[in-house]
This record gives C-alpha cells, structure tokens and sequence, in this order.
C-alpha cells in the first residue's frame, strides 16, 4: 500500500468517526434506498463516494458541528462538482427529501431555462433570480448542469442567461440570505471563461463547494 492510499484511508476512517448527533451510516442506507425508489434497482452508493456525500449530508441536514469541520457555512448554498455520469443530479434530487422544511429546493436544468428564455426574454431571468419571502414560489433553486447552455438571443440581443440569472441570485443572497446551489461539470477556470470572472468570485462568496475526484467513474 503507498502513502497516499495510506493517507486517502486515514481520511476516510477519520470521517467514520466524526462526532455527530445523526448516524450517517443509516442516512447513507437512507438514501441509497431513496434512490432505488426513484432511478430504479442499478442504484448504489459506492464508498469511493463517502467523502461527498458526509459533506452532503451535512449540509442538508443542518449539521452545523460536521459541517464546521468539513470547512462548510450553512448559510451558503452549494456547488456540487465532477465529471459527467458521477450522479450529482440524482443526489441533489435525493437531498431534496433530505432537507427540513424551510430549506426545501427546486432542481432546474439549465439547459430547460435557456429555452424558457427563447419562449419568454428576459423575464426569465427575473424569474429565477427571484427570491420573493412569503409567496408559495420556491425560494431556493439548484440549477443543474452548469455549462451545457449557451448563449442565446431575443429578438436579436444575445444574452448569457445563467451568468445573468446567478448575479441576480447573489444580490438576494445579500440581501436576503436565499441561498442557490449548483451542479456542474466546470472547474473554476472554465466557469471564468463561460461566465466571466465576476460570476465566479460572486459563486464563491455564495456557495461552499464540493467536488468529486476528476477519475470516478461513469454510473450510468
């Protein structure tokens, strides 16, 4: 065994054991159970995903002890990254039933709100970015699949509608404290070059980031 399989185990053994009023072993079963329900019998929690999924876990349940530890603030939302096929979309599906009342979120593919925005311009934008209190609209989004939009036009003008659409969401999250949470195949650099250095400064002020090894492998 080399140093750093030694080292990736320790880790590993450390998270096992951090103290914790909730069992994250049985939330775990939990979810893998969830999952079967939802996307059916090839539906599995590999250990190899541990590691992110105790930072999820942590996080949607409110765990503020764990949460500390693993460098999280709960008043930010999240950026769940990897690959593609290493099951961010289905997990953050899964959260969805995980989280307590009054953290409850919506998941959005990016890709179906660049196609709203060809429907209906630029209130979309508006759309999303709000975070209007006490109206039966959610308050909190998980945009899903970061990147695969592209740029699009109404009637003419080009727009880039997430970068819009996350700017917008940060100035709620200031204002109101409404979190947004993410999931993405780009790393920081190409979310620069997609978005602009601006949408990735105002990201990382908002959201705690959790990200997958680049080698796991396609679940699908």
């Amino acid at each position: 065994m080399n140093e750093q399989t030694e080292q990736k185990n320790l880790i590993s053994q450390q998270e096992r054991i951090i103290p914790s009023h909730f069992n994250y072993d049985d939330v775990i079963q939990w979810i893998e159970k969830k999952g079967v329900e939802l996307y059916g019998d090839h539906f599995t929690i590999i250990e190899n995903d541990h590691s992110v999924i105790y930072r999820l876990i942590a996080y949607f349940l409110r765990d503020q002890e764990t949460a500390f530890r693993y460098n999280m603030t709960l008043h930010k939302g999240i950026i769940l990254s990897g690959p593609v096929g290493c099951g961010k979309t289905s997990l953050l599906n899964i959260m969805k039933y995980l989280t307590p009342a009054g953290h409850k979120f919506s998941v959005k593919p990016c890709r179906d709100i660049s196609f709203e925005f060809i429907k209906d311009g630029y209130q979309v934008i508006d759309k999303y970015a709000n975070g209007r209190l006490y109206t039966s609209d959610p308050k909190i989004y998980c945009f899903d699949d970061l990147g695969v939009e592209n740029n699009l036009k109404y009637y003419g003008n080009e727009c880039n509608v997430m970068a819009e659409t996350l700017l917008s969401r940060y100035d709620i999250f200031i204002s109101k404290r409404i979190p947004t949470h993410i999931t993405t195949n780009l790393s920081a650099s190409e979310i620069e070059q997609h978005y602009g250095i601006r949408v990735r400064s105002r990201l990382r002020e908002m959201c705690n980031l959790i990200a997958f090894e680049n080698k796991v492998k396609d679940k699908r």
